[in-house]
Order: C-alpha cells, then sequence, then structure tokens
C-alpha cells in the first residue's frame, strides 16, 4: 500500500469516527429534569441572598462548566404569573421583602401544572438554575434567579 493511500484511509476512518460522534451528541436525549435527584432545596430568599453576598461562589457550587447546572427545588410565596415570547408559564418566587426572586420558566409539557397556582400561593417548584441573582447598575435593579424546564413539586 502506497503512503498516499494509507493516508487517505487514515483520514477516511478520522471523518467516519468524527461523524459518529457528532451524531450521537446531536441525538443524545435531553436530561430529564424532573427525573433527576435534586441537588439542593431551599427558600427562594435563602439562594437570593447566597447570590447577592457572592456570586462567583454561588456560581462554582451550582453552575457547571459544562452546561449541566444543578436541579435545585424551591420554596416560596408566588408574587407573579406571567407568559414568556413562547407562551410558557413564567411564576416568580419572591417574598415582599426581598430584593429579588426565582423566576422559574416551566416547559411545554409542565404549562398545564401552572393553572391553579395563583399570586399568593405557597408553592414548591423544581428546576434546572441557569443564572443567579444580582443587581444591575445601568437599569438600577436586581434580577432575579432563573430555573429552566420547571415544575410544580408542591403546593
Amino acid at each position: 500500500m502506497t503512503t498516499k493511500k494509507k493516508i487517505l484511509v487514515i483520514l477516511s476512518v478520522g471523518i467516519i469516527i468524527a461523524v459518529a460522534v457528532a451524531l450521537y451528541m446531536f441525538n443524545k436525549p435531553a436530561r430529564d429534569v424532573q427525573a433527576t435527584k435534586t441537588d439542593f432545596s431551599y427558600k427562594a430568599s435563602e439562594i437570593v441572598n447566597e447570590y447577592l453576598t457572592d456570586a462567583k461562589k454561588a456560581n462554582d457550587k451550582y453552575l457547571d462548566e459544562e452546561g449541566n447546572s444543578k436541579v435545585l427545588e424551591i420554596t416560596g410565596t408566588v408574587a407573579e404569573i406571567s407568559e414568556d415570547f413562547n407562551n410558557q408559564k413564567v411564576i416568580l418566587i419572591k417574598a415582599a421583602a426581598d430584593k429579588a426572586g426565582v423566576s422559574a420558566t416551566f416547559t411545554k409539557e409542565t404549562n398545564s401544572h401552572t393553572e391553579n397556582i395563583k399570586v399568593g400561593d405557597e408553592i414548591t417548584v423544581k428546576g434546572v438554575i441557569r443564572s443567579g441573582a444580582s443587581f444591575d447598575a445601568d437599569l438600577e435593579m436586581y434580577e432575579n434567579v432563573i430555573l429552566d424546564k420547571s415544575d410544580i413539586v408542591s403546593k
């Protein structure tokens, strides 16, 4: 076998392996957050205060470099119910005295679980943390902790 053929065979095998890995990663099922064990359970004000006190330490604790952030259960009082641009329910859990709260975004599958929830209810939601609370100096306001792929655990 000539050198040219050897190089061509090695390149072909490398390309086949790369395509196979890419297809596997692309078709890998999404993580089922609701079936996943909860990593931490908090009251809404506890996680907000943790972020406002030391955001870097909190990010290291909850956010993963690979994108597999921690699954949290957050308990608190419903302060606001809205919908985002994708018609997904967004529930803000926040005590009246808190500077910020926890904004839980539900999925198309879990939207229906929010129908009986109203402002003032005490609920527990489970979801994946996407970002922490912070103060935005430009807007002069606090930003909420954001949970994605949320669902109601208890009411």
